[in-house]
C-alpha cells in the first residue's frame, strides 16, 4: 500500500532548512621552494591560511626591493589596498608617504608590508568597515611575514602599530610606552617600534594632528639613522 504524505508534512518538509554542503578544507600553501619576493607574492595569491581570504577582494603582498636595508609592517590592507593590490596606498599611505619624503627616505628603496595580507571588514551598507585582525589570523599570515623576513634579510623592521609589533615580536607590545625603542629579536633583528600613520588621521583637532605627525617624522628620522648603522 502506498502512503502519499499529508499537506501538513510537506509543508514541513518545504520548511525545512537544506543539509548544508561541506565546504572544503582550506589547503595550506607550503611554499617550501619559494626562492625569491616574486615567488612568493605569487604563491601568496592562493594562500588558505585563514579564512580572511573568503571575503577579500585579494591578496595583498608587500612591495619593494628585495635588497632593501628596512621593512615597514603595517597591520593589513585597507578598503583601497584591498582593490589595488598593492600595501598603503590609501589615506594611511599617502600620510606615510608624505612623512618619509620629509625624512628623505626613498619609500622605493625600502620594503612595505603587512602583518596580514588580507582585508578584514565589517560591511555596513555600501561601506566595508576595518575590523582588527585577531591573534589566529595573525598568528597564520605569520608564515608570510616570515619568508618576506627571510628573503630580505634587512637591517632594520619598523613595526607600524600594535599588531605589526605583536607579529614580529610574538607577543601584545604597548606601543604608547615602547614608541621609539629599538628590541633586537633572538634571531638578531632589529625591530623598531612606533605608531601606525593612519593613528594620525584619527586625530580630529589640527593643532593635535599636526604635533603627532611632527613626532612620527622623528621617529623616521631616527629609522634613517638606524638604516645607515
Amino acid at each position: 500500500m502506498t502512503t502519499t504524505p499529508s499537506s501538513t508534512a510537506l509543508q514541513r518538509e518545504a520548511k525545512r532548512p537544506a543539509s548544508p554542503i561541506p565546504a572544503p578544507e582550506p589547503e595550506l600553501t607550503a611554499g617550501e621552494d619559494i626562492a625569491s619576493i616574486g615567488e612568493a607574492r605569487e604563491a601568496a595569491l592562493g594562500c588558505r591560511r585563514c579564512p580572511l581570504w573568503r571575503d577579500a577582494t585579494q591578496t595583498v603582498f608587500g612591495e619593494g626591493p628585495e635588497n632593501a636595508d628596512a621593512i615597514f609592517v603595517g597591520e593589513q590592507p585597507g578598503d583601497q589596498e584591498d582593490l589595488a593590490g598593492k600595501p598603503f596606498v590609501g589615506p594611511a599611505g599617502k600620510m606615510f608617504d608624505s612623512i618619509l619624503d620629509d625624512a628623505e627616505i626613498d619609500r622605493r628603496k625600502v620594503y612595505v608590508t603587512n602583518a596580514v595580507k588580507h582585508f578584514k571588514f565589517e560591511p555596513r551598507g555600501k561601506r566595508r568597515i576595518h575590523s582588527k585582525p585577531n591573534a589566529g589570523e595573525i598568528q597564520a599570515c605569520r608564515w608570510w611575514l616570515d619568508k618576506e623576513l627571510d628573503l630580505i634579510k634587512p637591517k632594520l623592521v619598523v613595526a607600524l602599530g600594535a599588531t605589526a609589533a605583536q607579529s614580529l615580536l610574538g607577543k601584545a607590545v604597548p606601543i604608547t610606552r615602547m614608541r621609539g625603542d629599538v628590541i633586537q629579536r633572538e634571531d638578531g633583528l632589529r625591530v623598531f617600534v612606533t605608531i601606525h600613520p593612519s593613528f594620525i588621521l584619527r586625530i580630529r583637532e589640527r593643532e593635535d594632528k599636526e604635533a603627532e605627525r611632527e613626532r612620527f617624522l622623528k621617529d623616521m628620522l631616527k629609522v634613517k639613522q638606524l638604516m645607515a648603522a
